[in-house]
């Protein structure tokens, strides 16, 4: 039987040391390190998105980090897993270990199992659909794809309007779309994968600290996005976390303990659905663990890779 290529994949809340994890192994390893973080993909965002040094990328290969402009509206979860294909297939053809790093489930999702192959909605169903109160999306989602209706929560709006949106635009319902998934590479890699989950105390301590840096060093960077005529106020950039709470600060409306205050909380409700995320639907081969010290994690990791 042929063996299937190795690739390594850290992940985990935002803040629980994932990237200096990455940073070791590949350095360890020959590897090569490569984004799985939805806001470190932009150009515009290294400090507020804590993305790695320019110090720390010069130390070993790192991939798709910030190279989406800000201006790019529609880089989506998608796009990014046929580059991640791209990067995983160029490192094992260097001999190298890809080590995926980040913690945006859907981009993990869409890269392993592959993506539905839903058509276009059309804008006038969409705008329709988004414009009704939710429990009349979902008597709608009733008359019209029960098994998808019974299975959301009724006063999950964008769920349900999503399902309504698709089964009226395509008339088939969101449920048989994604069964028919396609790109996945779960089935064509070994995959060895860490989930960080630390102590929520210990978590929370370090978000704090680095919004407060944030704050400190990442003001500059914030103020030239908004500067940008090309980035609309609906942009995904400028919704990342940090970019509202330094805006306001910049705007006069909160000063700059407010704004660290307001962004650590961001990041802390953000990084607790995370870590319900990834102790409950990640599949148990995926080794979670609670430990704190690169060290002892890369030991972890070191093993998985040798099975």
């Amino acid at each position: 039987m042929t063996e299937l290529p190795k690739v390594a994949l850290i992940t985990g809340p935002t803040a629980s040391g994932k990237s200096a994890l990455a940073l070791a192994l590949a350095e360890a390893r020959g590897g090569v390190v490569i984004n799985a973080d939805s806001a470190q993909v932009y150009r515009d965002l290294r400090i507020v998105s804590a993305r790695p040094s320019d110090a720390e990328e010069a130390r070993a290969p790192h991939r798709l980090f910030g190279h989406v402009d800000g201006a790019d509206a529609g880089y989506s979860a998608a796009r990014w897993a046929s580059e991640a294909r791209v990067e995983i297939d160029a490192a094992h053809s260097a001999g190298k270990l890809p080590i995926l790093v980040g913690g945006t489930g859907l981009y993990l999702r869409t890269l392993l199992d592959g993506i539905a192959p839903v058509p276009e909605i059309d804008p006038a169903i969409r705008a329709e659909v988004r414009a009704l109160p939710v429990a009349e999306g979902h008597a709608q989602l009733v008359a019209l794809d029960p098994t998808m209706a019974a299975a959301l929560n009724p006063a999950d709006t964008t769920r349900v309007a999503r399902a309504l949106e698709v089964v009226r635009s395509t008339g088939r319902s969101i449920g048989d779309w994604r069964a028919a998934k396609h790109g996945g590479i779960g089935d064509r890699i070994e995959l060895a994968a860490l989930i960080l989950l630390p102590d929520r105390a210990w978590l929370s301590a370090r978000i704090d600290s680095r919004f407060a840096t944030m704050v400190r060093d990442g003001t500059d960077e914030v103020a030239t996005l908004l500067a940008r005529a090309d980035v609309p106020a609906d942009a995904p950039v400028r919704r990342a976390i940090g970019v509202p709470e330094i805006a306001a600060m910049l705007g006069g409306e909160i000063d700059a303990a407010s704004a660290a205050a307001a962004g650590a909380t961001a990041t802390r409700q953000y990084a607790k659905r995370q870590y319900t995320w990834f102790r409950n639907q990640p599949p148990e081969s995926w080794i979670r663990t609670s430990e704190t010290e690169t060290s002892a994690q890369f030991e972890q990791l070191a093993i998985l890779l040798q099975r």
